[in-house]
C-alpha cells in the first residue's frame, strides 16, 4: 500500500474546504485577498519606500494596497516611478480577478437562497392546519371543498406537499379553484416519501393528514410508502386518510398505515355509485350533494331532549335538519326499525345545511292526514341492463350490481376490450352475455336493440387517456340520446368519465346521472379530513346491505297534485318504514347544479308533487 504523501494530504484537506459551499469560497477568497494586500504593501515599501505622495508609515501601504486590490480603477489616477506603478498595476489587476469572483460568489450564492426559497423549503409553524401529501386530479377538489368548509373560520390553513414545483402548484391551485376566501393556501416542494421532507409540513400540530393516490403507474405502492414514512415519525399522529386506487391494496395500506388511518378505496366506492345511480336516476347527484360542502351536510348530534323517543318520533323532532339514522356504541346504523329508542350513548345523524342552523322542532308537525297515501309498492321484476365499455372495475361493478338485481335479470356486455367479460363466474342474479362493439359506431349500437333495456351504463375504456376516455365516452353519449329521440325509445342512461369540466359538455347528452368518479373521491377526502367518523355513514350508504338512498315515485307517499308540508311526506315515509330526506322535481332534472334535487327542506316548506316528481328517501329494497 503506497504512502499518503504531505500533497495529496493537502490537497484533500482542500477539496474538503472547498465543498463546504459559499461560506468556506468567500473565506478562501478572503484569505488570498490578504496575502494579495501584504505582498504589495511590502513590495512597495522595498522598492519605492517613498511613494506615493504623503503616505508615511506600513499601515498606510497596507490601506492604499487595500483600496487598490478592491478599487481596480484607482490606477489609472496613481503617479510616481516605474516601480511603483507596476506594483500597483500588479495589486490592482490581482484585485479585479479577486472582486469578480467575489461578485460571482455571492451571485451564486444569493441564487441558491432564492431558489430554495422560491421551492419552498422553509418547515411551516402553523397549527390547526389541514395537510394534503401527493398530487393528482383529486387536490383541486379537496382544496376547493376544504376552503368551503373553513369559510367561517379565520385563519385556517391548508398545506399542500408535493415533488412539484411550488409556483406551478400554487398557480394550479389559482387556475382551477380560484378564491379560497380566508383560507390560506402554502405548498412546499418535497417528496411526501422522505421523513426529512414531512419535517417540513409541522405534521405533529396538524388537525389532519390527507394521502392521495398520484397518476401513473402502481400508484397505491406510493400511497403506501407514503403510510410507512408517516408511521416511521415520532411526536404526535395526527387522524390521517389515504385514497388506494385498488381494493387487493388495502390490506397491505391498512398495515403500513396502522390504527390512525382511514382508508377511501377508490374502486370500491365508485363502483358502487354507479350500480345505484344505474337503477336509480339522480343517486349521484344526491351522493355529490351529501358530499360537498355547499348544501345539505351531515353531521352527528348529541341527542339531549330525543333521548327516550323512538327514531319514528325523532324523524319529526328538528326543524331545520333531516334525521337519517344514529351512530352508536354498535356501529352505524341509518334508517332503523321506527320503534328503536334513542339512548344516551347514541349520537344522532342528521342532513343539515350547517351546524349552526340545526333547530329543534316546536310543537307537534303539521301533517295532512288527507294527503298521505298508502300504495303499494310494485314488486320487483327481472331487469335487463346494458354495459359499454370495459375498465379495471367492470368486474366489480357486475357483481354489485348481481346483488342488486332480481333473479333472472340479463346483462348484455358490449365492448371491444380483450379483458371484456373476464372473471365473472359465481353470479348468483344475473345472466351474462358479451358481444364486440365498438360502442361510438352508431350502426354497432343500434344492431343491440337498446330499447329492449331499462338500464344502460356507459364505463371509461381504461386502454385511453382519461381526456382521451371522456371524449369517447362522449361520443356514446351522444348516439344514445340521439337515438332515443329517433325512435321514441325510453331507457335510464348513466355514464362514467374522470374530468369534471367535461360535465358541462355531457349535460347536452341528458344522460339520467354522470359519475365523475375522481371528484367523488376527492369529495370524500374532504369530508373525512373534516370529520372522520363520517367514514361509517358513507360506508353505510354505499353499502348494498341495510337501508340505501332511493328516489322513489311522489305518487307512492303523497296525493301528488296537492300543497302539503314536508312533514307530510316525511310522515307518510315514515309509516312505511322509510326515511324522507328530500325530493326531486322532474321539470328541473337537467337544470344543473342541483338537477332538480332537494335535500332537507324545512319541515313547514310547503311544496306540490306532480306524477313525474320523486321522493328521495332511505330505504330497504
Amino acid at each position: 500500500m503506497s504512502k499518503v504523501t504531505f500533497r495529496e494530504r493537502m490537497r484533500y484537506w482542500f477539496d474538503n474546504t472547498m465543498s463546504k459551499g459559499t461560506a468556506s469560497l468567500i473565506g478562501w477568497l478572503a484569505l488570498v485577498s490578504v496575502g494579495l494586500i501584504v505582498v504589495v504593501a511590502a513590495l512597495t515599501l522595498w522598492l519605492a519606500p517613498d511613494e506615493p505622495e504623503g503616505v508615511t508609515g506600513a499601515g498606510h501601504v497596507l490601506w492604499v494596497a487595500l483600496m487598490h486590490a478592491l478599487t481596480p480603477s484607482k490606477v489609472a489616477s496613481d503617479k510616481g516611478s516605474t516601480a511603483y506603478m507596476a506594483v500597483m498595476f500588479a495589486g490592482s489587476l490581482g484585485g479585479l480577478f479577486i472582486v469578480s469572483m467575489l461578485v460571482g460568489l455571492l451571485s451564486n450564492g444569493l441564487k441558491q437562497k432564492v431558489d430554495r426559497l422560491r421551492r419552498g423549503r422553509s418547515r411551516i409553524v402553523e397549527s390547526g392546519h389541514t395537510v394534503v401529501l401527493g398530487w393528482s386530479d383529486q387536490v383541486f377538489t379537496i382544496v376547493a371543498e376544504l376552503a368551503k368548509a373553513h369559510a367561517s373560520q379565520k385563519g385556517s390553513v391548508i398545506a399542500v406537499l408535493a415533488d412539484h414545483d411550488k409556483l406551478a402548484m400554487e398557480e394550479d391551485l389559482r387556475e382551477h379553484v380560484g378564491d379560497l376566501g380566508r383560507t390560506r393556501l402554502v405548498c412546499r416542494t418535497g417528496r411526501p416519501t422522505e421523513p426529512h421532507d414531512l419535517a417540513l409540513m409541522n405534521l405533529d400540530s396538524a388537525r389532519s393528514v390527507v394521502v392521495l393516490s398520484p397518476e401513473g403507474e402502481d400508484p397505491d405502492a406510493h400511497v403506501i410508502k407514503i403510510l410507512l414514512a408517516l408511521a416511521k415519525r415520532d411526536g404526535i399522529h395526527p387522524p390521517v386518510v389515504a385514497s388506494l386506487a385498488s381494493s387487493r391494496n388495502i390490506a397491505a395500506a391498512r398495515l403500513a398505515g396502522g390504527g390512525e388511518v382511514h382508508l377511501v378505496d377508490s374502486d370500491d366506492t365508485a363502483s358502487r355509485l354507479i350500480v345505484q345511480s344505474s337503477r336509480q336516476s339522480g343517486m349521484s347527484v344526491v351522493c355529490m350533494d351529501l358530499l360537498n360542502f355547499d348544501g345539505g351536510e351531515i353531521y352527528l348530534r348529541t341527542p339531549k331532549k330525543t333521548v327516550g323517543l323512538t327514531y319514528g318520533e325523532a324523524l319529526h323532532a328538528y326543524q331545520t335538519a333531516s334525521v337519517i339514522g344514529l351512530r352508536r356504541p354498535s356501529g352505524v346504523v341509518l334508517n332503523p326499525p321506527m320503534d328503536t329508542v334513542v339512548k344516551e350513548d347514541d349520537q344522532v345523524i342528521v342532513i343539515a345545511h350547517d351546524d349552526s342552523h340545526v333547530r329543534l322542532a316546536a310543537g307537534k308537525p303539521s301533517v295532512d292526514e288527507s294527503a298521505v297515501v298508502t300504495a303499494e309498492r310494485p314488486p320487483t321484476e327481472p331487469e335487463r341492463t346494458l354495459l359499454l365499455n370495459w375498465n379495471g372495475r367492470a368486474e366489480q361493478i357486475i357483481r354489485y350490481l348481481d346483488g342488486y338485481v332480481a333473479p333472472g335479470s340479463v346483462l348484455e356486455v358490449a365492448a371491444d376490450h380483450p379483458k371484456a367479460g373476464a372473471g365473472l363466474a359465481g353470479l348468483r342474479n344475473l345472466t351474462v352475455n358479451v358481444k364486440d362493439c365498438d360502442t361510438t359506431d352508431r350502426y354497432a349500437l343500434e344492431s343491440l336493440g337498446v330499447g329492449l333495456f331499462q338500464h344502460v351504463i356507459v364505463l371509461s375504456d381504461d386502454r385511453f387517456k382519461p381526456h382521451h376516455a371522456d371524449t369517447r365516452t362522449l361520443m356514446t353519449l351522444l348516439q344514445l340520446r340521439d337515438m332515443q329521440s329517433a325512435l321514441g325509445e325510453h331507457y335510464s342512461i348513466v355514464s362514467e368519465m374522470h374530468d369534471e369540466n367535461n360535465r358541462a359538455l355531457a349535460e347536452v347528452t341528458e344522460a339520467d346521472d354522470i359519475v365523475i368518479s375522481d371528484t367523488v373521491i376527492g369529495l370524500l377526502l374532504a369530508q373525512l379530513a373534516e370529520n372522520r367518523h363520517l367514514a361509517d355513514v358513507f360506508g353505510y350508504l354505499f353499502d348494498s346491505r341495510g337501508s340505501e338512498i332511493y328516489p322513489r315515485s311522489a305518487a307512492l307517499y303523497v296525493k301528488t297534485g296537492t300543497k302539503v308540508t314536508f312533514s307530510t311526506v316525511v310522515e307518510a315515509a315514515r309509516r312505511r318504514g322509510e326515511t324522507a330526506i328530500g325530493y326531486r322535481s322532474a321539470q328541473a332534472r337537467n337544470a344543473p347544479p342541483h338537477y332538480g334535487i332537494v335535500l332537507n327542506p324545512a319541515k313547514a316548506e310547503p311544496i306540490v308533487l306532480h306524477e313525474q316528481d320523486s321522493v328521495i328517501v332511505l330505504a330497504e329494497r
